[in-house]
């Protein structure tokens, strides 16, 4: 076999084997990419099933049980950059029973100039609790879009799951954080853009 020829069919070897490189990113590229694109829904979604990070619960009705066991719940609010509204809970803190479904109302006023549209997110403190703080109704669920100058009241519904009783990492629980900020929906034509703010946990009221 003459030296010509080892070479033509080494060059042979190796464009397969670069095609068959080039295939095999091109898999892994694409996967990467859907996998992106669905990371997002499936924590949203693996969030609420577990309550990681403080998630709370969607519940449709109340529970049938209620405990003598007593939980504080106190409630923050925060506005995040570019939403010029002041937002704050109507009550400071409740003092609930497990098991007991409770209303709570956050009030809502818009100090900007034109009609603006705020979308909240929330949690609760701490986060272990998350998987057994229900919300029937909440202001959470929906869009709430205010006209310059415009107050709203916006409740709560809610109860503490009587099953975080028999949890033995929660039995030193006495307080609980329901918090909620607000970012405001970009207007049409722009783009969304994201902004972190610390909570403010001032939960000094007293009951």
């Amino acid at each position: 076999m003459t030296d010509r020829k080892l070479e033509t069919e080494a060059a042979e070897k190796t464009n397969k084997s670069n095609v068959k490189v080039a295939a095999i990113c091109g898999f892994v590229f694409f996967a990467m990419v859907g996998l992106s694109f669905a990371a997002v829904p499936l924590y949203q979604i693996f969030c609420q099933v577990t309550g990681y990070g403080g998630t709370t619960q969607r519940a449709d009705e109340a529970s049938s049980t209620i405990l003598d066991r007593e939980i504080i719940v106190s409630f923050d609010a925060n506005v995040a950059p570019g939403l010029d509204w002041d937002f704050k809970p109507k009550q400071r803190k409740v003092r609930v029973k497990l098991g007991q479904m409770t209303e709570i109302m956050y009030q809502a006023t818009s100090t900007a100039d034109q009609r603006s549209t705020g979308t909240s997110t929330f949690n609760v403190a701490p986060f272990e609790v998350g998987g057994y703080f229900n919300k029937i109704d909440c202001f959470c669920f929906t869009e709430q879009p205010l006209q310059a100058g415009e107050s709203i009241d916006m409740p709560v519904v809610f109860f503490i799951d009587p099953e975080m009783d028999k949890d033995e990492n929660l039995k030193k629980i006495k307080e609980i954080t329901l918090s909620y900020t607000f970012f405001e929906l970009p207007k049409d034509g722009e783009d969304e853009t994201a902004a972190v703010v610390s909570p403010n946990n001032d939960t000094t009221d007293k009951l």
